[in-house]
């Protein structure tokens, strides 16, 4: 017979689990997501249950399973490693008529954990006659759609509201957050960048609004008032606008002052927090911004202005003889001045640089020099923005963990 689907409230009910290993590891999250309080009994548990338990957020009993364990509780886990401990537990649990999950053995369980997954505020469980792998597989299908909106998740539920700041990650559309793409499935206005992955865009259904934000280098540009003033129209309209930004839209991306804007019109705002290319693009060229060993931070530097112009904030004489990486964005066109100031301030000219134009996307390239000699390989090589400039040690450690990886690596 088909399994009875529902829907359990743990909020402040008692969950006994038996059993400290993998599987116990997976399914203690959820049951605290949903607010039971968690009763482990078990010898051991690994590290990250462990963590759980030093939080205060699960109550662990350090010892074997015993007769008598599932009294007071809502809802049994069997997830020992024994299958007889998982059988005695069952068994007390059905003498005490409480629901009880079999790990170990689909088919002498009461009770199915159903592979499920969150969009928003919908849940979704999926259940095939115990296979686990065939729920699972079923249930990311259902999500992806929600996500990405080829299910609509906004039937029967109150639409958003205001205005969501999404940063949409360093340019590759598989880099934007799950939370993200959920909105922007459900706005009725895109305000995008040029440098937020656009090609999202062509899955919003034909009825949504496009506002193009572009920001070009010394070329056709949007001001960011103008910006501003589409946001307070369109969300006083009564619409739900995405203004779909590149990277972190509080890193370099005038966020700050969009949510000023909004607040003074007395516009909601959610904020979804992106993946900034200070950090994704040398990690995606192989180059770690940080390595025991070699330097214990990294600073991001705007370097839209050059050295010793007026309006710099940047302190270059600080960071030349600062030791940590350095990740310079828009710096491409600036590279000769910035190089020649962190030289004067006491860099070394043997000090490695690399320079990632367009990371993350199919046409990224990159090239690696020193910082005596990067101005005139930029020069050289023809590098355009966008592009991340990385000085500093690093850059050499992810040279050799490449030459390893090509030895090593099929």
């Amino acid at each position: 017979m088909p399994p009875y689907l529902l829907g359990l409230r743990l909020e402040g009910r008692r969950v006994l689990v038996v059993g400290g290993g993998r599987v116990a590891q997976r399914r203690v999250p959820a049951l605290l997501d949903a607010g039971a309080r968690v009763v482990l009994v078990s010898p051991e548990v690994t590290p990250a249950l462990e963590d759980l338990i030093d939080a205060g957020r699960v109550t662990w009993e350090c010892r074997a399973y015993a007769a008598g364990d599932c009294e007071g509780a809502w809802l049994v886990q069997a997830c020992s490693d024994d299958s007889g401990v998982n059988a005695a537990v069952a068994a007390e649990a059905e003498a005490a008529r409480v629901w009880c999950v079999r790990a170990d053995d689909a088919a002498a369980s009461a009770a199915w954990t159903p592979a499920s997954g969150r969009v928003g505020e919908v849940g979704v469980g999926v259940l095939a006659g115990g296979d686990p792998r065939r729920a699972a597989g079923v249930r990311d299908a259902v999500v992806e759609a929600l996500r990405d909106g080829t299910v609509d998740a906004r039937r029967g539920r109150a639409k958003p509201r205001g205005v969501a700041l999404v940063g949409g990650g360093p340019g590759d559309p598989g880099l934007i957050t799950v939370r993200g793409r959920q909105l922007l499935a459900q706005a009725d206005v895109v305000v995008v960048d040029r440098l937020a992955p656009r090609s999202l865009l062509d899955e919003l259904p034909p009825d949504v609004e496009l506002v193009d934000a572009a920001k070009i280098p010394y070329g056709r540009s949007l001001t960011q008032e103008r910006i501003n003033e589409e946001l307070v129209r369109h969300a006083k309209a009564g619409k739900f606008v995405v203004r779909l930004k590149g990277g972190d839209p509080f890193v370099f991306g005038r966020g700050g002052e969009e949510l000023q804007v909004c607040a003074e019109h007395g516009i909601p705002v959610t904020i979804v927090p992106g993946i900034t290319s200070a950090i994704a693009v040398p990690g995606l060229a192989g180059v770690p911004v940080t390595h025991r060993g070699v330097t214990q931070e990294f600073h991001v530097v705007s370097a839209h202005i050059a050295p010793g112009r007026p309006g710099s904030t940047v302190d270059w004489e600080g960071l030349a003889r600062s030791q940590g990486t350095l990740v310079l964005l828009m710096a491409v066109e600036r590279i000769a001045a910035i190089a020649s100031t962190l030289l004067r301030h006491g860099r070394s000219p043997e000090t490695p640089v690399m320079v990632v134009q367009d990371g993350t996307l199919p046409t990224q390239r990159a090239l690696r020099a020193t910082l005596a000699t990067v101005a005139e390989r930029v020069a050289e090589a023809g590098v355009r923005p966008p592009a991340i400039v990385i000085v500093g040690d690093v850059v050499r450690v992810g040279q050799e963990i490449e030459m390893v990886r090509a030895e090593r690596v099929p």
